[in-house]
């Protein structure tokens, strides 16, 4: 059941892509995740990265650059589908494609950050973030493309081994409330948590959760209706299929059993060997057998 708005947390994507369109919040989420200074931002909520009509286009959550040029896209998943590798892969790529122009050197492009904040473990290892850059391993030699993947898990349990900050928000995306930002008496969080309570008291937003809720409930409504039909219109049709198929089974055990009887007595075993015959090509063969034999023993013999 879908959570009110009043009650939600920073890992809802709708509350995240508002709250980070804040251009402070987000530069200040950015600074904590990548762990470096970060100048202004410019932020791009639900920036569509639109090659083709060929190709699969890209929604992207959030989409920042800084001062630097340097682009950022950050999305928030709560569902482990097992393709952020792709995905991010794929995000990458659409990223680069767009920035440069006709002429332009390789050299022009600039940094790029893709950021998965996930309330699941990515990869298993119980770590809060992984970060991921091409590296050659024969060489121990960084690519240095200046493009970074990067995982977080809210379910870490590796505290030494990143900042604390980190980790406070991290607890704060799974848990938005008051506790947590007293707890911990961070300044991210802090200002996350005065821009999702000013959120909260929007009732432009609320409504518009409304309305997402309810268009995602018809959407569910409509595809689990669907999935019912087409499950009972396939039930209909193997039913259909198996009544026709023992129809032609009776049929065949019957003419057997008349083309049989015609000539003598059928023994009680080659009766119950019949009647208990499934197969039909095995029965149309046994069918044309007995019309054919002028003794029991003829098609015991050869059946």
């Amino acid at each position: 059941m879908s959570k009110k708005f009043q009650d939600l947390d920073l890992s809802n994507a709708y509350l995240f892509a508002a709250a980070m369109q804040d251009e402070e919040a987000c530069r200040l989420v950015l600074q904590t995740i990548i762990g470096k200074d970060i100048q202004k931002v410019k932020v791009h909520a639900e920036h569509t990265m639109f090659y083709s009509t060929d190709y699969k286009s890209v929604r992207l959550d959030i989409y920042a650059k800084d001062a630097l040029e340097v682009s950022y896209d950050i999305e928030m998943q709560n569902e482990d589908k097992k393709n952020l590798a792709k995905r991010s892969r794929f995000y990458q790529a659409e990223m680069d494609i767009t920035s440069l122009k006709p002429g332009e050197d390789y050299t022009n492009l600039k940094p790029s950050y893709i950021v998965f904040i996930c309330t699941f473990d990515p990869f298993g290892k119980q770590m809060y973030r992984y970060v991921f850059e091409p590296y050659c391993k024969e060489a121990d030699v960084c690519l240095n493309d200046e493009t970074r993947r990067i995982f977080l898990n809210t379910k870490g349990k590796n505290k030494a081994d990143v900042p604390e900050e980190l980790i406070h928000f991290l607890q704060y995306v799974e848990n938005s409330t008051d506790e947590v930002v007293e707890k911990n008496d961070d300044e991210t969080v802090r200002y996350l948590h005065n821009r999702v309570q000013s959120l909260k008291r929007d009732r432009t937003l609320e409504v518009g959760y409304m309305y997402l809720q309810e268009f995602l409930d018809d959407q569910i409504e409509a595809a689990v209706e669907a999935a019912v039909e087409a499950a009972v219109e396939a039930a209909v049709e193997a039913a259909v299929e198996a009544a026709v198929e023992k129809t032609k089974i009776e049929g065949k055990i019957e003419s057997i059993m008349e083309f049989l009887t015609d000539i003598e007595e059928v023994p009680e075993d080659i009766k119950d060997k019949i009647q208990k015959e499934h197969d039909i090509q095995i029965l149309s063969k046994w069918m044309k057998l007995a019309a054919k034999v002028e003794s029991i023993e003829d098609f015991i013999a050869q059946m």
